[in-house]
């Protein structure tokens, strides 16, 4: 399933490269997913999931690793983006999102070393799993976003807009849009570290566990705080946003993901 994943992902971009990117195409604007579009990315999400079941849901147990997080990630991040597709346009993000999809559908297959989690019989680690989740999901939908949007203004200042990102709503628009995104993602985050210390003392017996995961989730927290602060109290913007943005997702990133990757590749434990 995860060959079957990637190539689906991986036939989708070069499909959008084709049809939404090159040649004349850049001059006309471009338009919603089509229909028979939207199938193949469900048909890809399909097989992903698929794949990510026998990856983490194996013999019995439940497991987990650097690898399958990025792959999990990618999985709800497209899958976001298919469920917007059918109200709104945000083109672009298949460009951004889909090749590396198709990078972290693999990894699991490169990447083998996994850690078995403790007590993923409990209904409150599943909800602080599935919580943390949704959280590296919606930041990664906004970092892409924020990729797209520095794209769509260096073009602006250029004077030259290619098509696909003609066809993208007006900058204030997709601004509105990041700040949704980042404002939801910041209160599953939140909710995230208030679960994770609830567990952390359910499970060792004290609130908190001062390591590297501890340290970048929190600092993401800060990051993400101020900027949403800095928005309403001095109306951050442009790129002022967009860089606490990106800052904000490379801590999220190193909270969990940097930290098992030095411990599974690096360092050789699980």
């Amino acid at each position: 399933m995860h060959a079957i994943a990637a190539a689906l992902y991986t036939g989708l971009t070069f499909h959008f490269w084709r049809t939404r990117w090159t040649g004349t195409v850049l001059n006309t604007p471009a338009g919603g997913l089509r229909t028979s579009e939207k199938v193949l990315l469900f048909a890809a999400l399909c097989a992903h999931a698929l794949s990510l079941r026998g990856d983490i849901f194996d013999d019995g147990a439940m497991h987990f690793s650097f690898s399958i997080a990025l792959s999990v990630m990618l999985w709800l991040t497209i899958a976001l983006y298919w469920l917007e597709s059918f109200y709104a346009r945000i083109e672009g993000l298949q460009i951004l999102g889909l090749p590396i999809a198709a990078v972290c559908t693999l990894l699991p297959l490169i990447f083998t070393e996994v850690h078995r989690l403790p007590n993923a019989d409990s209904l409150g680690f599943r909800l602080h799993f599935l919580i943390a989740m949704l959280a590296y999901s919606l930041f990664t939908v906004a970092a892409l976003h924020a990729v797209l949007m520095a794209a769509a203004e260096r073009a602006l200042h250029q004077g030259r807009l290619p098509g696909l990102l003609a066809g993208l709503p007006p900058l204030m628009t997709m601004e509105s849009l990041l700040f949704r995104l980042i404002q939801a993602a910041f209160v599953l985050l939140t909710l995230t570290l208030v679960s994770g210390l609830l567990f952390s003392e359910s499970l060792f017996g004290k609130a908190f566990v001062f390591n590297h995961k501890t340290v970048f989730a929190v600092l993401s927290w800060v990051i993400f705080a101020a900027l949403l602060l800095g928005r309403h109290i001095r109306g951050w913007r442009g790129k002022t946003a967009l860089r606490w943005t990106l800052a904000g997702f490379g801590a999220l990133l190193l909270a969990y993901i940097g930290s098992r990757f030095v411990l599974e590749v690096i360092l050789g434990r699980s």
